[in-house]
């Protein structure tokens, strides 16, 4: 785990936390993503690093942008993050609360990349496959990936299922150069 996940894990643990006592986990995901969205600008970014531009400055544009995005408490996390030069772990706080939250509700997420788009029915039948492999609810998300040639990648937490054909091929690949 990057030093980065470190340095955010207690800042998701608490915002877990709060938001399972408060019964908001939903407002937080959302709180997170939008500021994970925000802080993959570059401008942005550079700006939150930059030591000559006051902290105020950029709490009050991550605040303006965030108007109707970010609730009251997800803007006194905002506040937080800047006040500690923290707003650079913002992705790991997101991915760390969404782990948990999975966790907690008894699902794990799943990135599926597929070479061509699934239709409803493929995406019902992978999802009954998912939940008998992994033994649990999966949420997954597709996106679609002209590189594999055919099949799909799964990543679910730490297991990766590649039943692509570019994954066969460098199988392949390898048995012949060994």
């Amino acid at each position: 785990m990057s030093e980065l996940a470190t340095l955010a894990r207690p800042y998701a643990e608490a915002v877990f936390k709060h938001a399972k006592q408060t019964g908001t986990a939903e407002q937080w995901s959302n709180n997170l993503k939008f500021l994970a969205i925000a802080m993959e600008d570059r401008e942005l970014a550079a700006a939150a690093d930059n030591p000559r531009v006051a902290k105020s400055r950029v709490s009050d544009f991550l605040l303006e942008i965030g108007q109707g995005y970010l609730s009251d408490e997800g803007r006194n996390f905002v506040r937080l993050l800047v006040a500690n030069n923290r707003l650079n772990l913002v992705s790991d706080v997101q991915s760390l609360f969404e782990a948990y939250r999975a966790l907690d509700e008894g699902y794990i997420e799943a990135e599926v990349r597929t070479a061509f788009p699934l239709n409803k029915d493929a995406e019902k039948q992978l999802a009954k496959t998912l939940e008998n492999v992994l033994k649990r609810k999966v949420h997954f998300r597709v996106e679609e990936d002209k590189s594999l040639i055919g099949g799909v990648v799964i990543r679910a937490g730490d297991t990766v299922i590649d039943a692509s054909v570019s994954g066969q091929l460098q199988k392949l690949a390898k048995r012949l150069y060994s």
